[in-house]
């Protein structure tokens, strides 16, 4: 018995030991630049990674929009940041990104209200451990993770051309190179046993690839678009729905990795850092361009998904702006 609780000891050290060296070791956005008269929206910004982005870009300065689903919760967030770093340019807006009547509801309201869009960091994500549908049918890791910032996106192209030099920053993850498959008629997992690792993984890789399709498309424009990986981060992501597995993989997480401000420097970086302005279609690892899966630089599959999401969102000619 005495040897189960050494090796069990041991282990437990080894993590922590090995959760200390990698944060020391994770990059971390030196740039100093400060972000004022400049709009910036941070889906999903009212907790982890987001919360940090939310907060460092008010601190320079910016004007943050802090798209969020829960807007009491968001509201106590976002008075949290004003009187953190003294900037009263941050608000909320109601975004649910698995509703697509929400993502338009929300576009069609900034638009209203703000005349620049500087930086959009397409930050929220879940994992949602069983297959649940959204109002329009889709499944709710992938409506969440991918076709509402996909749509979300698309619907602010405008402002952002019209705001340029502008950003898009998508938060994807190393997940995405454990994407065994990759079937563009299924994305809902209506044919494929549903699991919240590989829908998880998938949607990861589609934010990749829909910012190298993108890229493309808004070459010239004075727009650039990159994903990153945050690291192993100690968010909420795998637990919003309270389960004993999500607090669990929380639990865990929150011993070997990052916490929520070493997780958002990445983000950060793709969004203040001069030289960041230059590079488009990327895809960055601790605020350091870094080597994707190969599927994820498959050309065809990054316009055949997006044109698979462009039906599926329902994209309208008149939100079209590439």
């Amino acid at each position: 018995m005495s040897g189960v609780v050494t090796v069990l000891v041991a282990i437990g050290l080894l993590t922590v030991v090995g959760g200390i060296i990698y944060r020391r070791q994770s990059g971390r956005c030196k740039s100093t630049r400060r972000m004022d008269g400049k709009t910036v929206i941070v889906t999903g910004a009212s907790a982890g990674i987001g919360l940090a982005t939310a907060e460092d870009l008010a601190r320079r300065g910016a004007r943050v929009i802090m798209g969020c689903r829960n807007a009491a919760k968001s509201a106590k967030v976002a008075q949290e940041i004003r009187e953190k770093t003294g900037n009263q340019e941050v608000h909320v807006r109601a975004l649910d990104l698995s509703d697509l009547d929400s993502v338009r509801e929300f576009a069609r309201e900034f638009k209203k209200t703000e005349k620049r869009l500087d930086v959009l960091i397409n930050n929220a994500g879940v994992g949602i451990p069983d297959k649940r549908l959204t109002k329009q049918g889709f499944e709710l890791t992938m409506a969440t993770n991918h076709y509402g910032h996909f749509l979300l996106t698309n619907l602010l192209l405008d402002t952002l051309k019209n705001s340029a030099p502008s950003r898009v920053v998508s938060v994807s993850s190393v997940a995405h190179k454990y994407c065994s498959k990759v079937d563009l008629d299924d994305l809902n997992f209506n044919k494929t046993p549903y699991a919240v690792f590989p829908a998880y993984a998938l949607s990861k890789l589609c934010n990749i690839l829909f910012t190298k399709e993108l890229t493309r498309k808004l070459k010239g424009t004075g727009v650039v678009a990159n994903s990153l990986h945050p690291g192993v981060v100690a968010t909420e992501v795998f637990n919003k729905e309270n389960t004993w597995l999500g607090a669990f993989l929380t639990f865990l997480v929150g011993v070997v990795g990052k916490q929520r401000d070493g997780g958002a420097q990445t983000s950060i970086y793709l969004a203040v850092a001069e030289e960041a302005q230059n590079v488009s279609g990327k895809y960055f690892v601790d605020c350091k361009e870094s080597e994707c899966h190969p599927s994820a630089e498959d050309e065809g599959l990054a316009k055949k998904l997006w044109e698979v999401s462009e039906r599926d969102v329902k994209l309208q000619p008149g939100e079209m702006f590439y």
